[in-house]
This record gives C-alpha cells, sequence and structure tokens, in this order.
C-alpha cells in the first residue's frame, strides 16, 4: 500500500527557508517519479517540481527554477524540496505525489494517483 507523508511546512518572512519532506512507504521512491504540487485555495493544482532518478532528472516550473531543488534520499526513501528565496506567491498547501502514468516532465495532475495529506507554507511580506 503506497503511503506519502509530507513534513516540514511552516510561517516564514520573504527571502527565507524551508525545506519539505516527503516519507514514502509500499513503493521504492528510485525507481518512481515523484513530484511536488501546490495549491491555493480557489486555485487549481500546480506542479512545482519533480523528479526521476532512475533518469537522472529534475524539472522545475519558471517560478520557482533557481530557488527550489528537489531530491531524493534514496537510503530513506524520502523526497526533498529545498525552498529559498521565499516569496508571498509561494504561499500554498504542498502535496507530494507519485507518477502512475505519462511523462515525470509535464506535471499533469492527473497523472498522479497518490497524494500525501500535504503541508501548509506561509510566507509574508
Amino acid at each position: 500500500q503506497v503511503q506519502l507523508a509530507e513534513s516540514g511546512g511552516g510561517s516564514v518572512q520573504a527571502g527565507g527557508s524551508l525545506r519539505l519532506s516527503c516519507g514514502a512507504s509500499g513503493f521504492v521512491i528510485s525507481e518512481s517519479c515523484m513530484a511536488w504540487f501546490r495549491q491555493v485555495p480557489g486555485k487549481e493544482r500546480e506542479g512545482v517540481a519533480s523528479i526521476h532518478n532512475l533518469f537522472g532528472g529534475t524539472y522545475y516550473v519558471d517560478s520557482v527554477r533557481g530557488r527550489f531543488t528537489i531530491s531524493q534520499d534514496n537510503a530513506n526513501n524520502t523526497v526533498h524540496l529545498k525552498m529559498n528565496d521565499l516569496k508571498p506567491e509561494d504561499t500554498a498547501m504542498y502535496y507530494c505525489a507519485l507518477l502512475q502514468r505519462g511523462n515525470c516532465f509535464f506535471m499533469r495532475v492527473t497523472d498522479y494517483g497518490d497524494w500525501g495529506q500535504g503541508t501548509q507554507v506561509t510566507v509574508s511580506s
């Protein structure tokens, strides 16, 4: 049974940093495409970053490229999202997810079948 559990969210001031973690069980992350998404109430869920360790690929939405880094800790079956230089527009609920079909690069919500419960990130100006 696949389980995903996010942690590491919180409240920071603009320019600050946070590191989100997603603990996975029921599958091996090193053989999978994992992604981070975020959602603001009233808006669609947005892909932020994805990683497919087997093919050495990481992908980012333009608004976070250069500030966020996605990585995998295979020994602990955990995916991280390090977020630097946070901006108020980064405020959202952040979710990790496991790709079930499709291409890791595109980060389409409908391609992901397993989701964590989310962790809130709030950035104040």
